[in-house]
């Protein structure tokens, strides 16, 4: 089957890494000794090392995990002001490469210049200490996300799935780090990072999930934050059931502009309005639900194309996928995802840990069957029930509440028409922050604002990272005209 990639999920505040009994202050600055990095010729300019953190940091001293970091350095030592620590989302997704990333797709030289940027695979990911469930190859192809649910009936068989994949988790080789490996803790590591590094705060840059891990540190951190840049929010809840569900929205919100430009170009033969275009797509999930082809069935088919939104340079792909599903040819090959099972291992032990799911049938049913009718692109499948629901039961901590006390240093980016990350959701963490945040919102649709073609957006998040320069209030950023 064709693989889903979809990363696409009582608490009280967790002010600081003291707030748990026991954590010590951040650690005393070790020596970071960079070197190359294992992946040299795809990361030529990137130098790597490793740091020894707590499993738990309620016990500093006890089980130590390995985090690996990575570092593009500033060749400008005049300009430097310090570290830019970076995200790139998931959770599940290395972030070691990801300084070269950024670089690669336009971050300013300007920025480049201003900080040291810092990259890292989370704990549980990648070259850090890995987490595993032991999935099968079969399960790996089913992905992270449930079936297309049209029944009760649907729900609950999916329920038999879900719970021997939590198992499977609870019972791995990896199993001793389930409890601990969590946003706040991840949030920790990133701590301890800056420590490592002789760094007195650290300024940071994340993205979609990263986005949620940066709102968590500087929540935890708020004296260790310099300039906080946010780009495609979630809720303040993270990726939790209410995030999860709400990707059924983001798929509405966005699916507007894929079908005026598969109207604009009769040669896929999808349909010459969009609302021949929207038809097109029940037509071709219900087809291939009856009788899957090419690895495509009703599910993976709905998801390939949410994923394939997430920028305006995938449109094309979708469209010629589409065509071939309808026309019974062999649709494009997509590249596949390195690594899938720790991918997926790892996303579960985030998300699953994070907070608490719910924990019965019934409750996804009435979900799918609310959900199906307002958001019938996507609705009966982001509402439908996975491990979370039989996720261990131990917690260590609640989840982290965002909120408004610590300084005014936070840059928020989004778009208005996120399929991954909705506009409803970042709107809801803009009011949690209050008076700490403002938001830039650009008229255009994609996962990712920063760097970007909005040079509005762009300019704004690139003046606050090199002079601090931040719009006094929210903004809004008109669509770019087309090139």
């Amino acid at each position: 089957m064709h693989r889903i990639l979809s990363l696409a999920l009582a608490a009280t505040a967790v002010a600081a890494a003291t707030a748990m009994p026991g954590v010590s202050e951040a650690a005393t600055p070790d020596t970071v000794r960079w070197g190359p990095c294992s992946e040299k010729a795809a990361l030529p300019r990137l130098e790597c090392s490793t740091l020894e953190v707590p499993l738990d940091y309620r016990d500093p001293d006890g089980r130590q995990i390995e985090i690996a970091i990575s570092r593009l350095a500033s060749k400008e030592p005049s300009q430097r002001r310090g570290v830019l620590l970076t995200n790139p989302g998931g959770p599940g997704i290395a972030g070691l490469g990801y300084p070269a990333v950024l670089a690669g797709s336009g971050l300013p030289q300007e920025v480049q210049d201003s900080y040291d940027v810092i990259g890292f695979d989370p704990r549980g990911v990648g070259r850090s200490t890995p987490v595993t469930c032991d999935l099968t190859p079969e399960q790996q192809s089913r992905g992270n996300v449930a079936p297309y649910a049209h029944t009760a009936a649907d729900v609950a068989r999916e329920a038999g799935n879900a719970r021997i994949v939590a198992e499977q988790c609870a019972t791995s080789r990896t199993a001793w780090m389930l409890p601990y490996t969590t946003t706040a803790n991840i949030a920790r590591d990133m701590d301890r990072i800056r420590a490592a590094l002789g760094e007195p705060t650290l300024s940071y840059l994340g993205a979609s999930y990263g986005s949620y891990l940066g709102a968590v540190y500087t929540t935890m951190f708020p004296k260790r934050s310099d300039r906080v840049v946010l780009d495609s929010n979630p809720g303040p809840g993270g990726y939790d059931v209410t995030a999860m569900r709400s990707l059924a929205r983001g798929m509405e919100d966005r699916f507007p502009d894929f079908a005026a430009f598969a109207a604009a170009h009769p040669e896929y033969g999808l349909g010459t309005t969009p609302e021949q275009v929207r038809a097109k797509f029940f037509d071709l999930a219900k087809r291939l639900e009856a009788k899957p082809v090419y690895g495509f069935d009703g599910t993976s088919f709905r998801w390939m194309t949410f994923e394939g939104l997430y920028s305006d340079a995938g449109m094309p792909l979708v469209a010629k996928t589409w065509q071939a599903l309808d026309t019974n040819q062999p649709p494009p090959p997509s590249a596949p995802f390195p690594n899938m099972e720790n991918l997926m291992s790892a996303r579960f032990s985030v998300i699953c840990g994070d907070d608490r799911w719910p924990e019965t049938v019934r409750e996804y049913q009435r979900n799918v069957a609310v959900d199906r009718l307002k958001y019938p692109m996507l609705g009966g499948s982001t509402a439908s029930i996975g491990p979370c629901a039989f996720w261990p039961d131990k917690r260590v901590e609640p989840p982290v509440r965002i909120g408004d006390r610590g300084p005014s240093n936070v840059l928020m980016a989004q778009n208005e028409r996120d399929p991954g990350t909705p506009l409803a959701g970042a709107q809801k963490l803009r009011r949690a922050f209050g008076k700490r945040a403002t938001m830039v919102t650009a008229d255009q649709g994609g996962h990712g604002v920063y760097p970007g073609p909005n040079a509005c957006a762009n300019d704004a998040v690139t003046a606050f990272l090199t002079a601090g320069q931040r719009p006094p209030q929210d903004s809004a950023c008109a669509a770019e005209p087309s090139k």
